[in-house]
């Protein structure tokens, strides 16, 4: 390249997206001179889905600005709880977040996944399709241009990417409505109904079940329930604080 030289200021969030020996405070990029801003931005490893506010000598630009000679970018991380206009905010999840998306649908949240992997085509092709949010920890992923909406789960530990996601969007929840196995509505079931499903023990305890709508599976509140009403209010008062 033998354009200008302009100098990049990225919010500490994205610095983990920069390669090494790049300085997310203060970093200069040669361009072509030709190259958007938002190519450059991705060029150096960023994807725009992580992306929030562009602003060239501290005014507001789109990813279509093309840098000259003499200015300065600063990229911000998106603004949290973020917005996502043009559907219902529904995800899909990639084949290794497979906890967080049981968590997701025991909170009533849509959240598709499945265990064998699709590929990275079929995932940003469905995204697209269904217009939902695709959670993942693959940067590359990100940048593909078929992808509808996506974001980077920054943590390998699924209570913390459950507090990412939850503080990121903000989605409205309704525990206990979804089947945590695979994603469908659950609607109240009669104990008469299920009792030839229910092993001995269950059948003596519990009176109360629902059963899924699309997979048949029952559900009763027992010997775990307390955990999971446990994950269920700290995940309420995650989404209240992302809210306030």
């Amino acid at each position: 390249m033998n354009g200008p030289e302009i100098p990049f200021s990225f919010a500490p969030a994205l610095h983990l997206f920069l390669p090494a020996g790049r300085s997310g405070e203060h970093t200069r990029v040669v361009t072509d001179g030709a190259a958007s801003l938002g190519h450059v931005v991705e060029s150096l490893g960023v994807p725009l889905t992580e992306v929030g506010e562009l602003r060239v000598d501290d005014a507001p630009v789109t990813p279509a600005h093309v840098p000259r000679a003499g200015e300065s970018v600063t990229v911000h991380a998106v603004a949290r709880p973020q917005s996502v206009p043009g559907a219902p905010l529904r995800f899909l999840l990639d084949v290794h977040l497979g906890t967080l998306a049981r968590r997701l649908r025991l909170l009533g949240i849509d959240a598709a996944y499945t265990a064998e992997d699709p590929g990275d085509a079929a995932l940003a092709a469905r995204s697209a399709a269904e217009r939902r949010v695709l959670l993942t920890r693959d940067r590359g992923l990100l940048h593909r241009r078929e992808l509808w909406a996506g974001a980077y789960v920054y943590s390998h530990r699924p209570d913390e990417q459950l507090t990412d996601v939850l503080g990121r969007f903000a989605p409205e929840a309704t525990p206990w409505t979804r089947c945590t196995a695979c994603n469908g509505p659950l609607t109240d079931a009669g104990k008469d109904t299920v009792v030839e499903r229910l092993h001995h023990g269950t059948r003596r305890t519990y009176d109360v079940f629902a059963r899924c709508a699309d997979c048949d599976r029952v559900y009763w509140r027992g010997a775990h329930h307390a955990r999971l009403q446990a994950l269920v209010d700290r995940a309420q008062g995650t989404l209240a604080a992302a809210r306030s």
